[in-house]
């Protein structure tokens, strides 16, 4: 499975030329991308879905299906798009993808501040993506997109999520809050808990890993 991962939280999956959309957010580029057989969105917040983006998917990929959970397809209800709903414990086999869901809210920002759902999805077994939240599936994850900065998001907590989770090797998503510098602190913290056991791949848009 290859990984490419764009601007922010969204990614695109692809095995054999099948390709999985995940979190075609508001501050990631226009997602062009054919052969899609499916869209994952995490969680509802604009950075990590448009309906423009999934729209624009859609008509190039009319057969794709949306998934995601209650707040999703509510949100992209008004969009004439169907979500097929998905919630902690929930699994779909979509072209060669497997999926298994896990975790259900987002978050605290802060009291003040709803929180909504969210639920994370473990791609084959092997690479987890947790949106917004510092879910830890039940079963061991070989490759962790971890979330790197966010309004939510104090990097002791972080570390202690990476830690518990104990990937083989990590790669820092959900970027587009920080500074440079801001982003550099942050790798270094990562880095203290994932190496040098494991590996830490630090990916420009555009550019890919293989799972």
């Amino acid at each position: 499975m290859e990984v490419t991962k764009l601007e922010h939280a969204c990614q695109v999956l692809t095995i054999d030329g099948v390709r999985l959309v995940v979190d075609p957010g508001g501050f990631t580029r226009p997602v062009d991308v054919s052969d899609v057989v499916a869209v994952v969105v995490t969680h509802e917040h604009p950075d990590h879905v448009t309906p423009e983006q999934v729209q624009r998917i859609l008509r190039a990929n009319p057969g794709a299906v949306v998934l995601g959970p209650a707040g999703v397809a509510a949100k992209l209800a008004d969009a004439d798009v169907r979500v097929d709903v998905v919630t902690d414990g929930s699994t779909r086999q979509v072209g060669p993808f497997r999926l298994d869901f896990h975790g259900s809210r987002h978050n605290v920002i802060h009291s003040s501040v709803p929180v909504v759902d969210n639920t994370g999805v473990l791609v084959d077994g092997k690479l987890f993506i947790p949106g917004d939240s510092y879910t830890v599936p039940p079963t061991p994850v070989e490759v962790l997109a971890t979330p790197i900065g966010a309004p939510w998001l104090r990097i002791g907590d972080l570390m202690d999520y990476v830690a518990a989770v104990a990937p083989r090797r990590a790669y820092p998503v959900h970027e587009a809050t920080l500074s440079e510098i801001g982003l550099d602190m942050h790798l270094g913290r990562l880095r203290e808990v994932v190496e040098p056991e494991g590996e830490v791949t630090v990916l420009a848009p555009g550019e890919s890993l293989t799972v």
